[in-house]
């Protein structure tokens, strides 16, 4: 008997000031990733799935980034702008 599946993990790469696609207002926004990973006798083996994401504090809607937006971001973030709620997100 072979037992295999797959096994979520996320990850908070950083919080972000960001002004919102749906509320239009200027709010935290966590940027995440979620990897899935095969498994195999409950041993996560490799990731075969990941996906970047922002959700907004204030409204709750989340948005996909890709993984070079979620670089930029979390970059831009990291090089301490003086102004990061002037950095606007709107896919």
């Amino acid at each position: 008997m072979i037992v295999f599946g797959t096994k979520g993990y996320l990850f908070q790469l950083a919080i972000l000031t960001l002004v919102c696609g749906q509320c239009a207002n200027p709010a935290a926004h966590a940027l995440r990733k979620r990897v899935t990973k095969f498994t195999l006798f409950f041993v996560p083996l490799f990731p075969f799935s990941t996906k970047y994401t922002t959700q907004c504090t204030f409204c709750g809607a989340e948005r996909k980034v890709t993984k070079e937006q979620a670089e930029h971001l979390r970059s831009g973030e990291a090089g301490g702008r003086t102004h990061p709620q002037q950095q606007s997100y709107r896919p």
